[in-house]
């Protein structure tokens, strides 16, 4: 469960995959290629055009194994990812059994994934950047791992009107910031233009409009924690999860 794939290799390879997997990347593969209803984050379905992205699996979010299967990805993620292309991200799937999907409510998904992100934290081998802040609500904080800064998407069969934010297992696409930074340090006008588009796509793929913590990591009002797990309403956290349990352990 912690080996990393290309698409090439999971596409050429089926039998290597467990049924629920292979289903979840033939779903995963069908909805970055849909020309009809095109996915909203243009770098990630180019990413995925051109076998950029690489793919894990976790078991079952209810046991203690699937956090430790993705601090072992991470972690190998972390050493590769910028040999991978320009559009670098780590999409991990992580099985969620029928039963939790008919039982989980958007909420308890929100606890699931969060107590994840507090498990890598109190485990990662190596120091919490020292110029990225402590305080999840400084608006230049982001999350960490293995010395790396990273942008924390997360999407859940409980997410209906934001189908940007839904799929049929629990799935969480990780992006290195230096993918991003490389982007907005593209020439304004094609950084905008992107921007513009990706906008547009949101607005005709989701049936509700985009959520109010959408914002641009540095600037003042910005909080990157509230953008990881968008809520399927208009809602916003007003406390960040991971900061308290992180503080205890590095915040004296």
């Amino acid at each position: 469960m912690t080996i990393l794939y290309t698409k090439e290799t999971l596409e050429e390879n089926p039998t290597l995959l467990e049924p629920w997997e292979r289903d979840v990347f033939t779903r995963f593969s069908e909805k970055l290629s849909d020309k009809k209803a095109p996915f909203p984050c243009i770098p990630a379905t180019q990413g995925f055009a051109l076998n950029q992205l690489r793919y894990g699996f976790l078991r079952d979010i209810r046991t203690e194994e699937s956090a430790q299967n993705l601090k072992e990805l991470l972690s190998r993620y972390t050493t590769i990812s910028r040999s991978t292309g320009k559009y670098a991200s780590l999409i991990i799937f992580a099985e969620t059994p029928e039963e939790v999907v008919e039982e989980y409510e958007i909420e308890d998904y929100y606890h699931w994934f969060w107590n994840t992100l507090n498990t890598l934290a109190r485990e990662d081998e190596k120091e919490w950047p020292t110029h990225i802040p402590k305080d999840a609500n400084d608006s230049a904080w982001e999350f960490c791992f293995h010395g790396e800064r990273y942008f924390m998407y997360c999407a859940t069969p409980a997410h209906q009107r934001r189908q940007s934010r839904s799929f049929p297992c629990v799935m969480m696409a990780i992006t290195p910031r230096w993918v991003l930074e490389t982007f907005n340090n593209a020439s304004k006008q094609q950084s905008q233009r992107v921007q513009e588009a990706i906008r547009k796509r949101l607005a005709a793929y989701d049936s509700i409009g985009p959520h109010q913590d959408l914002n641009v990591y540095g600037t003042e009002n910005n909080y990157e924690w509230k953008q990881y797990f968008l809520t399927d309403d208009e809602t916003s956290p007003t406390k960040c999860p991971f900061e308290y349990l992180w503080k205890e352990k590095h915040v004296k």
